[in-house]
């Protein structure tokens, strides 16, 4: 189940009326506290946001949900139609997992949501990721290794979630410093081949599970898939 918070008739039905035809149940709310009427009844897998609401915003009801311990764990996409960044940033800084700036393709939501709900599947709902005998606690952002604790650096951590939260899909340098140094970023592309080797180093025997693809980049893959 898929709930949709969207104050514009038309552009709600749209969404609803797609979601559907994609194979997912969806409920459609012009408001905030009708979806939390409904959340006492039926807990979604995922939220389709608004920024722009009537009453209370979008983003006030993002608060909300990931200060009730009921609600923290399910995934949000916030949707705005506002050209600055502000919102975004917010969005995500607050625990939105994804956001589409309006206007957008029905075509591009539902691969969003698909993504947000594959991740949601690969971390679990406790909020772990594993591969081999490597434990990566998001909400402690902590790492293990056959039980043993790994500090590592900020960007150490988020290039390791990057790759673990998408086992088995390739990534190219670019693409890897886009994710986690950002769009803006103008360093090398030799900065991604540095971590990568610091990170299969403190990972000891785990380090191999970060695979090399020649002429492209890298994929993480379980430790008896590399063998």
């Amino acid at each position: 189940m898929i709930y949709c918070v969207e104050d514009d008739a038309s552009i709600r039905e749209l969404i609803i009326y797609t979601l559907k035809l994609s194979g997912f149940d969806a409920l459609g709310f012009e408001e905030g506290d009708a979806m939390f009427a409904q959340l006492s009844k039926q807990l979604p897998e995922l939220i389709l946001l608004d920024i722009m609401l009537p009453g209370k915003d979008g983003l006030q009801i993002l608060k909300e949900l990931k200060a009730d311990p009921r609600y923290e764990e399910i995934p949000v996409i916030m949707a705005t139609a506002k050209t600055t960044e502000y919102d975004r940033v917010y969005g995500l800084d607050n625990g939105a997992d994804d956001y589409l700036s309006k206007p957008f393709g029905m075509m591009e939501m539902i691969s969003r949501v698909k993504a947000v709900l594959r991740r949601g599947k690969k971390i679990g709902n406790d909020g772990m990721i594993t591969f081999s005998d490597v434990v990566i606690d998001k909400k402690r952002r902590t790492v293990e290794a056959g039980g043993r604790y790994v500090e590592l650096t900020l960007k150490e951590y988020e290039l390791l979630l990057t790759l673990a939260e998408n086992k088995g899909i390739v990534f190219s340098r670019q693409q890897l410093l886009e994710k986690v140094w950002g769009s803006d970023y103008l360093g090398e592309s030799r900065t991604i081949d540095v971590h990568v080797g610091t990170l299969r180093s403190k990972l000891k025997e785990y380090g191999s599970c970060i695979t090399t693809i020649r002429g492209v980049g890298y994929c993480l893959k379980e430790e008896e898939d590399g063998k």
